[in-house]
């Protein structure tokens, strides 16, 4: 199955909206957790979280992320 490329944003039709992945809490992979708009202006996000659906949460700047020691 060849990749069409990535789904257009429609709360700005200038984005494509790209998928995110997480891990669980006991590490297993977590695929399309989060979509987000290519668009920084934009800033449209969709998540999945305990199964419920959030629709445009703030989006955090990670460069002050420290991360976690394991």
């Amino acid at each position: 199955m060849e990749h069409q490329g990535w789904p257009e944003c429609r709360a700005c039709s200038e984005g494509s909206l790209l998928p995110l992945s997480d891990f669980g809490s006991q590490g297993a992979p977590i695929h399309y957790k989060a979509w987000v708009c290519s668009s920084p202006g934009c800033g449209f996000n969709i998540k999945i979280r305990n199964g419920d659906v959030y629709l445009n949460e703030p989006i955090a700047n990670g460069s002050m992320h420290t991360p976690r020691v394991r």
